[in-house]
């Protein structure tokens, strides 16, 4: 992730949150350093984002109360089950766009007030995920997949198969297939013009081609 969508990904945690998150959490929700967060945070004070700090139980870094909410109402109940079914979604890798995923969270949680949002995690703690989430796959390769996808574009991938041979390949996504516990991308293999499906989790590296 580059520092401007960092920069505009933290705004959106922060205004989808409304209480106090450390900047240890902020750290490991984003992949960098504590450093790094401190530094992000001065950015979004610099740019008039009204970035305060609150102390004791509960506190930590938060966009002043005052700051305007978008024009989107939902009520606690429609959010939690929003909320509630995309955590599902990330929790059991249902879908491998797990950063947009995220990023949409985010905005639906924004939009509630701080009781509302309180009131949204009450609800959330009382609900329970059971089964096996689909095997694991690299961030780096999800977001490679989502851009080449989204945008059409060709994928260079690195394939371990089930003999454990490595080989590179330059592929055209058809379609991303969820089959209970992995994921699969139907897609033409460009050097043979053969279609056929490889397994997500067996993708070691990914890059999209312009």
């Amino acid at each position: 992730m580059q520092r401007t969508e960092r920069l505009f990904a933290l705004a959106e945690y922060l205004r989808g949150r409304r209480t106090g998150v450390t900047a240890e959490v902020l750290a490991e929700r984003f992949g960098v350093t504590v450093r790094t967060i401190y530094r992000d945070l001065d950015t979004l004070r610099a740019a008039s984002l009204p970035v305060g700090a609150e102390r004791g139980r509960g506190g930590g870094y938060a966009l002043d109360r005052s700051y305007s909410l978008p024009p989107v109402n939902f009520t606690a109940r429609e959010a939690a089950l929003m909320v509630a079914l995309g955590r599902f979604a990330i929790d059991m890798r249902l879908l491998p766009f797990t950063g947009t995923l995220e990023s949409a969270l985010d905005k639906v949680r924004s939009a509630l007030s701080t009781s509302a949002q309180r009131e949204l995690l009450a609800r959330l703690r009382e609900l329970t995920f059971l089964g096996v989430p689909s095997l694991p796959t690299r961030k780096g390769v999800r977001e490679s997949l989502e851009r080449a996808w989204f945008e059409r574009q060709s994928l260079r991938i690195t394939y371990v198969d089930g003999n454990f041979l490595e080989t590179v390949r330059e592929v055209r996504i058809e379609s991303v297939v969820m089959d209970r516990h992995e994921t699969r991308l139907d897609a033409v293999d460009l050097a043979s013009g053969e279609r056929r499906h490889f397994r997500l989790d067996r993708i070691t590296r990914a890059e999209v081609l312009g």
